[in-house]
């Protein structure tokens, strides 16, 4: 009977984490989207770079505390897990909802960033660790993306624009800062409240840590993704959202794991190589067929993707 009481208190912070994530995704979106039209920058772009970066600041936290902690599958299985499901639950779920719209070309840099970085962690797999040189490569990767990114866009714009982007970011309300940052907060939090939550659950019920940061760990830190997803959505920037899942997927393999692998190399279960690993690498590539024939998504492409995800959590248990 006394284990009643901690997991009813545990039920009770996945709900309050998951409120705090739905918040969160609003704020972030809302804030992301209001900038996006100050400087005159796309809104795909803005859901590759803040929007992708800020909703990957859970994996990130939730990465470093497992692998600091010496819980390196729940690290690692957070990842691949917040990778599989970015795509098949948020994807999926966002693509039943309403039809999604996106130009292959736009992203195609980023899901071939995506996909190498993918090939890396296989091979990485295939010897049982992953050092510290990878996870370098990985952060020198991210950097220079970004910083290309921003300079491809700057060369782009005229030098009208140029003046008025710099006059608006000069004059870019104090509010818009505000929404943001209490996004991110409260994803952040948000987050690291449920996994605490899920993880006591789990416990709970005997599940093992690779099965925890693979389910609970990466659905709950794919919870900003789906809550940002879903604002976007009401908000009619379909573009931002599918921005925001493969810039997630980008920052999740180069800045979480690069990061992590940078500070402590950690080992890799060759479970993941024969069953996970394959998985997420083929959740990335189905994006190319969605897209590649008209740029927008079907109802059965959502159809799809759903029951796809679902076995394999099924397949998980």
């Amino acid at each position: 009977m006394d284990q009643f009481p901690s997991l009813f208190s545990a039920l009770a912070a996945v709900i309050t984490g998951l409120l705090m994530l739905v918040a969160g995704g609003e704020s972030l979106v809302h804030g992301a989207t209001r900038l996006a039209q100050r400087l005159q920058m796309p809104a795909y772009l803005i859901g590759l770079t803040v929007v992708a970066f800020g909703t990957s600041v859970p994996e990130l936290f939730i990465s470093l505390t497992a692998s600091l902690q010496g819980h390196p599958d729940i690290m690692i299985g957070n990842v691949i897990g917040s990778n599989i499901a970015n795509v098949g639950l948020i994807m999926g779920t966002c693509a039943l909802l309403a039809p999604l719209c996106m130009n292959l070309k736009e992203v195609w840099t980023e899901l071939l960033i995506v996909i190498a970085a993918s090939i890396f962690l296989i091979f990485c797999s295939g010897y049982g660790v992953f050092p510290r040189i990878v996870g370098m490569m990985f952060i020198i990767t991210l950097t220079g993306y970004t910083y290309l990114t921003y300079a491809n866009h700057n060369n782009g714009v005229s030098k009208d624009k140029k003046g008025q982007q710099k006059t608006s970011l000069r004059y870019v309300h104090l509010s818009i800062f505000l929404f943001i940052l209490v996004g991110l907060g409260l994803l952040a939090f948000g987050a690291t409240v449920f996994i605490q939550g899920a993880v006591s659950v789990a416990r709970f019920f005997h599940v093992s840590e690779l099965v925890i940061g693979l389910t609970l760990a990466a659905v709950g830190t794919s919870l900003p993704e789906l809550a940002a997803s879903i604002a976007a959505l009401r908000q009619g920037e379909t573009a931002l959202l599918i921005g925001n899942i493969i810039g997630s997927n980008m920052f999740n393999l180069l800045m979480v794991l690069g990061v992590t692998g940078l500070i402590k190399p950690f080992a890799i279960e060759p479970e993941l190589l024969r069953r996970d690993l394959p998985v997420m690498f083929a959740f990335t590539m189905i994006i190319i067929p969605i897209l590649l024939r008209d740029g927008t998504t079907k109802r059965w492409h959502g159809v799809l993707l759903l029951c796809a995800y679902t076995g394999y959590c099924v397949s998980l248990l």
